[in-house]
């Protein structure tokens, strides 16, 4: 269904296992970046009420993550650590076309908040799937079909407010460089790492 061009080896759910602290932290700021770019979408498109409306309540969503997820650090007796540069975004990011039209760039933002979504939510059943801490893989069984629905949300959003951008060809390309980014990710206890 999310059309990764390359899974994760479930041995990763190994090494995230053995520093659950770190990884919840990272896993923490995820969702507070998510709901951020959520934000940044309505801010810079506001005219789409629709949009508005959807990434509103994602924003929410994702912000409640963060809380759940923050609880489940202090429960736990941990400590949320400081943020985390994601490198894995940053290079998606750079992917992200900038010099073409304005509805180009806002396309380009949408199908980059998909990319994302789409690989938390492969990350998310990985874990689920893998780990065996039965609290933990109900909880991101559950986070992977709400990533999967934000996923489809910013897709479907991508193909409505297109101008001038073929949304198919674009997201295979997407889909490409994602393919080729995810080798050098995958052995760090990051949701992305």
């Amino acid at each position: 269904m999310l059309g990764l061009k390359l899974l994760t080896d479930p041995r990763w759910a190994n090494i995230a296992e053995q520093n659950l602290e770190e990884i919840l932290t990272d896993h923490a700021w995820c969702e507070q970046k998510a709901a951020t770019n959520a934000i940044s979408l309505i801010t810079n498109n506001s005219e789409h009420a629709e949009l508005v409306e959807e990434l509103t309540e994602i924003a929410i969503e994702e912000m409640q993550h963060f809380q759940m997820v923050t609880n489940i650090i202090k429960e736990r007796g941990y400590t949320l650590g400081r943020e985390r540069k994601d490198d894995y975004v940053g290079q998606l990011l750079k992917f992200c076309k900038k010099d073409g039209s304005r509805n180009m760039a806002f396309i380009d933002r949408l199908l980059f908040a998909a990319m994302i979504e789409a690989r938390s939510c492969e990350r998310f059943r990985v874990l689920s799937q893998n780990i065996k801490d039965e609290e933990l893989k109900k909880f991101y069984y559950d986070l992977m079909v709400s990533e999967a629905n934000h996923y489809t949300t910013f897709l479907n959003f991508a193909r409505k407010y297109s101008t001038d951008v073929d949304v198919e060809k674009r997201w295979k390309e997407w889909l490409e460089f994602e393919g080729e980014l995810i080798k050098s990710y995958g052995d760090k206890e990051a949701i992305h790492g």
